[in-house]
């Protein structure tokens, strides 16, 4: 009795840990490698941990940071208008925003025309190919933003730490000699970056009225990019923990049947 019984503990404690990975992704908490790059800022967020969910007013918030500041350089290909619905845009607002854009079509005759963007269409991109982007930013082609949180190591404290981390070189830490066009961001990996710093105070005018410093507007743009890299991680916890009691429930009913069964054997 007392092996079943470590092994069904074993088993329960292997597979929290398991369901835990899963609930939080496969980040690795923040640590580099690098030695001119310092260790991302640890933040609290809403979606961190087991229970976390999407902050959705930051969320609206950082799209608008995205929006505004963002979308001149970064595409964002793998999301598509109709995933804003997950923090709180309403159809009506979808299509009124997915309108913004032109997409090409055919028209009867074969011809190409322009038309709206629909819900369906994916965010479109700035530059026609990657040639035009790095041709526009001094050879860098400017990444993806899509899944970028979950392309960097401890992705949502990293991007807040770059966003928050700009330095004059003679001010830093390590002092180093920045190429021109380049600038100097300690978190980043080497130091130096083409990007040049994208956020300042008072740089997008929030409509809910929050103010809208260097601080708030990267993180706001932090968990509209954690969003979608993830739509679905809301829903992804929520099974985790309806598995978990589901398997806490049948644990406990089998040793109990497992002991009533075994009960009169010696």
């Amino acid at each position: 009795m007392k092996k079943a019984l470590v092994v069904l503990v074993g088993g329960f404690i292997a597979l929290s840990a398991f369901l835990y990975i899963m609930a939080n992704g496969f980040n690795a908490p923040g640590t580099v490698s690098h030695v001119a790059q310092k260790a991302p800022k640890q933040m609290a967020w809403s979606f961190d941990g087991f229970f976390g969910t999407v902050d959705k007013a930051s969320a609206q918030r950082g799209y608008q940071v995205y929006k505004e500041v963002c979308a001149s350089c970064h595409s964002m290909e793998k999301i598509s208008f109709r995933n804003l619905a997950g923090i709180g845009f309403s159809d009506a607002e979808i299509k009124e925003i997915a309108k913004e854009y032109k997409y090409p079509a055919l028209d009867e005759t074969g011809e190409t025309i322009e038309i709206d963007g629909k819900a369906n269409n994916y965010f479109k991109s700035p530059y026609a190919n990657d040639a035009a982007a790095a041709a526009a930013n001094g050879g860098a082609v400017p990444p993806d933003l899509s899944l970028i949180i979950k392309a960097r190591v401890d992705g949502a404290n990293y991007l807040y730490s770059l966003l928050t981390g700009y330095e004059e070189p003679q001010d830093a830490h390590h002092p180093i000699e920045v190429p021109a066009g380049k600038y100097f961001n300690p978190y980043f990996p080497g130091g130096i970056i083409a990007m040049p710093k994208p956020l300042s105070d008072d740089q997008v005018t929030y409509m809910d009225g929050t103010k809208a410093s260097t601080e708030q507007m990267s993180k706001d743009l932090v968990s509209f990019l954690q969003y979608a890299a993830e739509p679905e991680m809301e829903m992804r916890k929520r099974m985790g923990i309806k598995v978990i009691l589901f398997l806490i429930v049948f644990s406990v009913f089998f040793y109990i049947a497992k002991i009533r069964i075994w009960a009169k054997v010696k």
